[in-house]
């Protein structure tokens, strides 16, 4: 009764309307992740995000969106539709089906995998070295971007290039509310040094 269950689902659209689905919760949840990282970094002496909440969560989205990445190559290992490897999941070169698209994907799920063990053995490294990997995470989402556009399913319908723009939008519209505040403490800290209020 499993293995006809199994059989089931590696031949019919299941695994297919999985990988889709992990795919765009994926990209969404790792939006999520780098404009929070981005919100809460250490902005000066000011936070745009508590510190507690920030980290917290922060890192509480990034083991979920490596569950994510896991399920997502899962299913696309398991889907016998086309043939994807589960070695091209990690290697960004060898693969036959989409190889630019599929690589730049595997490029983002190492790096990926870089920061979360890194960030796993972050108490064993020094802090300039461990924020050094972590800097790469900014690396992962737009290699996924690209790898959805390029290789996703939904990414042509409208409502697919609704959810690209809107990660797209949300990221930079995060990135220009840092970079206003990291200017804006800039221009607060000779004031605060002083004592005087602006």
């Amino acid at each position: 009764m499993l293995s006809s269950f199994v059989q089931q689902i590696s031949h019919g659209p299941m695994l297919w309307y999985l990988n889709r689905g992990s795919g765009v919760a994926l990209l969404l949840v790792l939006t999520a992740t780098l404009c929070l990282g981005i919100l809460s970094a250490r902005a000066g002496r000011s936070r745009l995000v508590p510190r507690f909440v920030g980290q917290q969560l922060h890192r509480n989205l990034g083991v979920l969106a490596l569950v994510l990445v896991v399920g997502h190559v899962a299913t696309a290992v398991a889907d016998t539709y086309v043939d994807i490897r589960w070695w091209q999941a990690v290697s960004p070169v060898g693969a036959t089906y989409k190889p630019l698209w599929l690589g730049l994907g595997s490029l983002s799920f190492d790096v990926m995998l870089l920061v979360v063990l890194t960030s796993l053995l972050r108490h064993r490294m020094g802090q300039r070295s461990w924020h050094a990997v972590h800097l790469l995470g900014y690396l992962s989402w737009p290699l996924a971007v690209v790898h959805s556009v390029g290789i996703g399913t939904d990414a042509s319908s409208v409502w697919g290039r609704q959810v690209g723009l809107g990660c797209v939008a949300a990221v930079a519209a995060v990135s220009l509310i840092r970079v206003a505040s990291d200017l804006l403490a800039g221009r607060r800290r000779p004031a605060d040094l002083t004592g005087a209020s602006l």
